[in-house]
């Protein structure tokens, strides 16, 4: 997973994105603003890519994100709490259609107990109420390679959210059409069956 990775999937979350007419916000910490720049290297992105926050610290997490200083110091800066407080706050401050957020420990220093080097937290969230979260350990593989990991999945988590609407809408009614014969019909089977013995 390297560049070519990234540009590929840079290409074709902004293809899928134009199509749809969706647009986009980036909130960064430990890939300090690679997304943003791995979608703004292709051509013709400013239709699509609104802006890219880059919060390596607490402090900017608080004042550009609004992360809640209680989501820090409770949950910590590298967390599932803080991501997606982070994607949250993008899309509520750029007031976009998707965001992506990403906060990790890339190393090599860093670590706490409980959150080793590799440890990447990424959420994003959509203007319809979807949010998803996903936490990848990835090991001491270097600062360098970490990042440009996180970068790959990021831009994945976001093809998958850009797509996600019309994948979801068709099982839900598929499963309420499946249930609806059901229930009206078990009711009227058994009020014939009980009303059955007291007329013989």
């Amino acid at each position: 997973m390297g560049g070519s990775d990234a540009r590929a999937l840079s290409r074709s979350l902004l293809d899928l994105c134009r199509m749809r007419k969706l647009t986009i916000a980036t909130a960064e910490s430990c890939t300090g603003g690679l997304v943003a720049g791995a979608l703004t290297d292709i051509p013709g992105s400013s239709d699509v890519i609104d802006r890219g926050f880059v919060t390596y610290s607490n402090d900017a997490k608080r004042a550009m994100l609004g992360v809640e200083a209680s989501t820090l110091l409770n949950f910590g800066a590298v967390s599932k709490e803080t991501a997606t407080a982070m994607a949250v706050g993008a899309l509520e401050r750029a007031g976009v259609d998707l965001a992506v957020a990403i906060t990790g420990i890339a190393g090599p220093g860093g670590a706490t107990p409980g959150k080793p080097v590799g440890l990447v937290h990424f959420a994003v969230a959509a203007r319809d109420g979807r949010i998803v979260h996903r936490e990848h350990r990835f090991g001491a593989i270097g600062r360098s390679a970490v990042r440009a990991r996180s970068v790959v999945e990021a831009l994945r988590m976001l093809m998958d959210l850009a797509r996600g609407p019309q994948a979801a809408t068709k099982p839900r009614r598929e499963a309420a059409s499946r249930l609806r014969p059901r229930v009206t019909r078990s009711p009227r089977r058994h009020v014939v069956k009980r009303r059955r013995p007291p007329r013989g």
